[in-house]
């Protein structure tokens, strides 16, 4: 009843409801296929519509965000508020196209293998771009070499006549080259730039190309100004041209170089490629956003979601933004989802951070606790190292410790909530 007073105009039920009338109600054996269902007949009846679907473990939805805000200068686009990237976001999103629409850029998410697949069924991709494989999910992915599995499902589903884009400094992302029968197009960052490159990943087994192809879209002379925001040289078949981003961090220039690749590749020039990015701003919240208090103490609210990568990409950007006389300040909570590797990837960022020469740790609950074990155990650290129960512990650890001038990250998975911390940090220093 409630959502037929807000405006809906049809119900999908698992069971009649006698009670509705005023709109017809759908009973179906299950709702959520039902959803899918419907929102691959809409998109069936839209063929002017080009769909793109962008994966990764981390990175998906800035990049979709980036993407969206690119090849909208090409003409109407439809993207997915938030992280709307499963069973039922992502046919929510589909459905929200119209006869109007040309672009549809879609975020696809995996709890497991064939999950990818499902969504390429509901809303067929004819270019997909694969991020990374990271260790989010681990616990039940159960290994990399699954995590790419899932991720390789989006290739798999392009058709002949389609475009793969893989990042070609991840070498599980280039092995996906050979399960894709659509052509193909890479992107990497250079060498020489801002960001250090990662240590070699073991393949396991994977059929990974022992020289990959020169890189399409590449990215040179990156550098990064004092809150953390990236120019480089786009460098690209059709041109080259000076890019400056408005996201703050420098593992942007990556979900960036994957934004232009797309682009490219629907026809849009590198000039405009580059002037759209540059005039991207950040269009989903609680990611990297960085607000400045009064007394000068700058808040890095990056709480709406954590793995090991992504978590690793803001502590660099934490140890950017500190510099100059400014010290560094960490809120960490759980990274959810990580299985048995839980504990030691906890601990790994808790070593990051002291590597990175924060004046405090503050882990928040329990299963965060392993986090200032890898600090301690970081010789040469001598920070802060406090444990907080929850948000609130945490605020008030931080009244006793921060200084004007001063830099705090914010950083968990979203069922920690810990966006409280930077709201409340914020709000405490409102004029």
């Amino acid at each position: 009843a409630t959502a037929i007073k807000a405006g809906a105009v049809a119900v999908l039920s698992h069971r009649p409801i006698p009670d509705v009338t005023e709109v017809p109600v759908i009973v179906t054996a299950d709702v959520t296929v039902a959803l899918g269902a419907l929102a691959r007949e809409v998109l069936r009846r839209l063929p002017s519509a080009t769909v793109i679907g962008i994966t990764g473990s981390s990175g998906k939805t800035s990049t979709k965000d980036l993407t969206a805000q690119v090849v909208e200068h090409l003409g109407p686009t439809i993207a997915p508020e938030d992280s709307f990237n499963n069973e039922i976001g992502l046919p929510l999103t589909v459905l929200r196209a119209g006869s109007s629409t040309r672009f549809l850029v879609l975020e696809m998410s995996a709890r497991g293998i064939g999950h990818i697949a499902a969504l390429c069924d509901i809303a067929p991709p004819r270019i997909g771009a694969v991020l990374n494989v990271g260790r989010a999910h681990a616990g039940e992915f159960g290994s990399l070499d699954a995590v790419a599995k899932a991720k390789g499902e989006l290739p798999e589903a392009l058709p002949a006549d389609g475009v793969a884009v893989l990042n070609a400094d991840d070498p599980r992302v280039v092995a996906m080259a050979a399960r894709t029968a659509a052509r193909v197009v890479t992107f990497s960052v250079a060498p020489g730039g801002a960001i250090p490159p990662r240590p070699p990943l073991r393949t396991g087994g994977l059929s990974v190309p022992p020289s990959p192809p020169d890189p399409s879209v590449r990215a040179g002379d990156i550098r990064l100004d004092d809150l953390g925001r990236a120019s480089f040289r786009l460098l690209m078949p059709g041109g080259s041209a000076d890019v400056a981003l408005r996201l703050h961090g420098a593992h942007h220039v990556s979900n960036a170089l994957a934004a232009a690749a797309i682009a490219a590749e629907l026809g849009m020039d590198t000039q405009a490629i580059a002037a759209a990015l540059s005039a991207a701003t950040v269009r989903s919240r609680r990611r990297m956003e960085l607000h400045e208090r009064p007394d000068g103490v700058l808040v890095v609210n990056d709480a709406y979601n954590a793995n090991p990568d992504s978590t690793r990409a803001a502590i660099e950007a934490l140890r950017h933004l500190a510099r100059g006389g400014r010290r560094g300040f960490a809120v960490l909570g759980h990274m959810a989802e990580l299985g048995d590797i839980a504990d030691d990837s906890h601990a790994e960022v808790g070593r990051l951070a002291a590597q990175a020469g924060v004046a405090g740790l503050i882990a928040v609950g329990e299963e965060a606790r392993p986090v200032l074990d890898g600090a301690r155990a970081e010789t040469g650290w001598h920070g802060e190292a406090i444990a907080a129960p929850d948000a609130a512990g945490a605020v008030a650890a931080l009244d006793n410790l921060l200084r004007p001038g001063d830099v705090v990250l914010v950083k968990a998975s979203k069922s920690a909530g810990l966006w409280e911390v930077a709201d409340r940090l914020l709000a405490e220093a409102a004029p």
